[in-house]
């Protein structure tokens, strides 16, 4: 119990500080020096003139309101809290590096786990460049986007090897120093770590931003992606920048979300053109309904007038009323991902020692797609292919890696698995093939064109660094094997009713033996009953 009312003591001494910052003299003094800075720096720039914030009063309220619901409704996640709690500035600092680099493409729920089991693993900067590449590439197996986890590592060893393990303290080093390091996260590191007054702009800060100035232009072009940076930087506040950055990201990821936006929840609503433009609408349609109006009033609300710009919805037509808030922001339509085929075919061999079976992977090239990851034996068919000329390609690309000769005896197609990768649709032709040999381990590896590759058991090709398809391929193998075992057990009954009647043998109260009867239809219990001949 003393424990609950120290931390919430804390809470309270904390928000309280908090809030005296807010009100401070010194905070209204940054406030008005930065908007300064920043309202001189933009006035040439009339592209965002009619998109930007230069009220100082509506500035500091957003400021303050955005600072006063992150502080009552963030989400309790592990790396704000080393962000908060850890002294040390390179801790700090890797901590949010990690955080960052996880959550690119990547939802929080995924990403907590892996986040846990890494800082676990290697808690400083140190720890990960002592690891090697293999080990990260298994630690980040499942996350997706695995050139990330390989570019961080390298980030790690640049830092220990050329900065002595201090970690670059600005966002402009961050973005030229490391690896893998771009605007964004450069940016995120920078005031969330050090301080640096600085905004960011990720998927949900270009929501938030582009509502809140309704900003209805292709969100991925450059001309609103700098227009967003300009807005970012203007708004982030001057005291607190990191928790500024964090609470507007907050507030696009658990209120201004893409679909089914929760306005009524918003700190901000009464800054947000977006739904200011909503609000003029349904005045509009109900002023018609009334008859207070010309019959000829348009329904749609007006954009906000700033003559020839590129940064407002195309045209009048473009606002969708059934949308509300979500005509903004607008994306191009995605190019559909290329597709692809693949054959794969999972090896085994039974191990002398104790009959366990073993699995054979290879690795991938350092490079591209996958780099450096282990996988089954496949190969990529450029065309479409019969069955039979699938397995003469397959059972060459076995021969080529076994270093001897491979039949066709055990070579069995076991059915598809499809993956889609951002930018790939996979589909896995799958084969299997068995070797009852436990000295099949031939692979030459002096010649070039022949990977790494193990033998594993079931365990250890889970704990290695496979890719989520492979996965896939591999519980097919499993399914299909465990459906094979269950129908191979008894020779008169169907895969799955063996068990069944296994067990009704052993029971006591029995159903007369040659009772003739079968089990009754519905339609029986409501036929009258028949008396029986005495």
């Amino acid at each position: 119990m003393s424990k609950l009312r120290t931390a919430v003591m804390v809470r309270k001494t904390s928000l309280k500080r908090k809030q005296n910052v807010e009100h401070s003299p010194q905070r209204k003094r940054l406030c008005q020096e930065r908007i300064k800075e920043e309202s001189s720096r933009i006035v040439n720039v009339t592209e965002i003139d009619c998109h930007s914030f230069k009220d100082l009063t509506e500035i500091c309220s957003i400021r303050a309101r955005l600072l006063s619901w992150y502080d009552k409704n963030k989400r309790e996640l592990p790396w704000r809290r080393m962000a908060v709690a850890e002294s040390d500035l390179n801790k700090r600092s890797y901590a949010v590096w990690v955080s960052e680099i996880m959550l690119q493409q990547t939802q929080v729920a995924t990403v907590i786990s892996y986040y846990n089991k890494w800082i676990q693993r290697w808690p400083t900067l140190q720890d990960l460049a002592k690891a090697t590449l293999e080990e990260v590439n298994e630690m980040w197996s499942g996350l997706g986007y695995y050139s990330r986890g390989r570019r961080l590592h390298e980030g790690a060893q640049k830092v220990l090897a050329e900065f002595n393990g201090e970690m670059p303290k600005s966002a402009e080093e961050l973005q030229k120093l490391l690896p893998g390091v771009g605007r964004y996260t450069a940016s995120a590191i920078a005031s969330i770590s050090f301080g640096q007054v600085t905004g960011v702009v990720d998927g949900n800060a270009v929501r938030v931003l582009c509502r809140m100035r309704a900003i209805g232009a292709d969100s991925t072009s450059t001309a609103v992606t700098e227009a967003l940076w300009t807005l970012a930087n203007i708004l982030v506040d001057p005291v607190r920048p990191g928790d500024f950055n964090q609470a507007v990201m907050e507030l696009g990821a658990i209120v201004c979300t893409p679909k089914a936006p929760l306005c009524s929840e918003c700190p901000v609503q009464a800054h947000c053109r977006a739904y200011q433009q909503v609000i003029k609408e349904e005045k509009a349609i109900s002023k018609r309904l009334l008859g207070n109006t010309m019959s000829k009033l348009s329904c749609t609300p007006d954009i906000e007038e700033c003559g020839s710009c590129s940064l407002c919805l195309p045209d009048k037509k473009s606002w969708v009323s059934s949308l509300g808030v979500m005509n903004f922001p607008r994306k191009p339509a995605k190019k559909p991902p290329r597709t692809e085929r693949t054959l794969t075919c999972v090896v085994t061999r039974k191990r002398n020692t104790d009959d366990t079976e073993e699995y054979f992977i290879i690795q991938r090239p350092k490079f591209g797609l996958l780099a450096g990851m282990w996988e089954f034996p496949s190969i990529l068919m450029e065309a479409e292919l019969t069955e039979t000329k699938q397995k003469h390609i397959i059972l060459d690309r076995l021969a080529e890696l076994m270093g001897s000769s491979v039949t066709e005896a055990n070579l069995q197609h076991l059915g598809e698995v499809v993956h889609i990768f951002s930018h790939i649709h996979q589909t896995y032709h799958v084969y299997s093939n068995s070797f009852s040999d436990s000295t099949v381990d031939t692979v030459k590896q002096e010649e070039t064109e022949c990977p790494p590759f193990r033998w594993v058991t079931k365990a250890e090709f889970h704990q290695s660094a496979v890719s989520t398809a492979m996965k896939k391929v591999f519980r097919l193998y499993g399914n299909l094997c465990m459906n094979e075992k269950l129908f191979n057990k008894g020779d008169k009954q169907e895969c799955g009713f063996e068990t069944f009647g296994e067990k009704r043998k052993g029971r006591k109260h029995k159903g007369p033996k040659d009772s003739g009867r079968i089990q009754l239809s519905m339609d029986s219990f409501f036929r009258p009953a028949v008396k029986e001949p005495l």
